[in-house]
């Protein structure tokens, strides 16, 4: 059985997503949409999360916030967190990771992890801490692919982040002039998405039946 996980958090124009495109990718055949920092972005997404139970947003956004952070489709369990360093996370992923974990496991032995995190090291703790209880530990954020991908020695598969699905002759995604811009006069820039050089980035995962992972590889195909 195949089955895909996309990480959709930037699909608005390089901001968030909306219900549309959220429905657009699932009906291009994504099985679960995850999301990030910036889930919140678009007007609407709200009440549309509150709905979805393929597209979730990291669970410890808080209870306050609306949609949820797994999702169990056709087997699979998907967990979506957010890490702790640099970004405003309102709780810790290892706070709620573990009883996350277990309730996905009771449930299905398949169970993949996007951790949505800043720093390399974060991504990395969280891999081997879950290793051997989990079928993958994915990281996302950064919008850069990591050449780090490897299965640990318990059988969970791990890359520090599966890269950016878009145009990258860009500063991960934005129009380079515009970033560039901002970095330099350190004043407000409307960013705009960039167009050349789009491909797309990721990561293919082999498991048993068991949930053990067997190989993974990164994948990069040009548009």
């Amino acid at each position: 059985m195949d089955f895909c996980i996309v990480n959709g958090e930037n699909a608005a124009d390089g901001a968030g997503i909306t219900a549309k495109l959220a429905d657009r990718i699932l009906a291009a055949g994504a099985d679960v949409i995850t999301l990030g920092n910036h889930t919140y972005r678009r007007d609407g997404i709200g009440s549309y999360l509150e709905r979805s139970d393929r597209v979730i947003r990291p669970a410890n956004m808080g209870d306050l916030t609306p949609g949820r952070g797994v999702a169990h489709v056709d087997g699979v369990a998907v967990i979506n967190l957010m890490g702790q360093l640099f970004i405003d996370t309102p709780v810790s992923p290892w706070e709620v990771v573990d009883a996350l974990v277990e309730e996905a496991r009771a449930q299905s032995p398949v169970v993949v992890v996007d951790f949505h995190a800043e720093a390399t090291s974060e991504k990395v703790a969280m891999a081997q801490w879950l290793d051997g209880r989990v079928t993958a530990v994915i990281g996302t954020h950064t919008h850069v692919q990591t050449n780090d991908a490897r299965v640990l020695p318990g059988g969970t598969a791990a890359v520090t982040d599966a890269g950016m699905t878009g145009p990258h002759d860009s500063v991960i995604g934005v129009k380079a002039e515009l970033a560039i811009r901002r970095m330099r006069t350190r004043l407000p820039v409307r960013f705009e998405p960039a167009e050349g050089g789009v491909r797309l980035e990721g990561v293919v995962i082999d498991c048993g039946d068991d949930g053990r992972a067997s190989g993974i590889e990164l994948l990069r195909v040009p548009a």
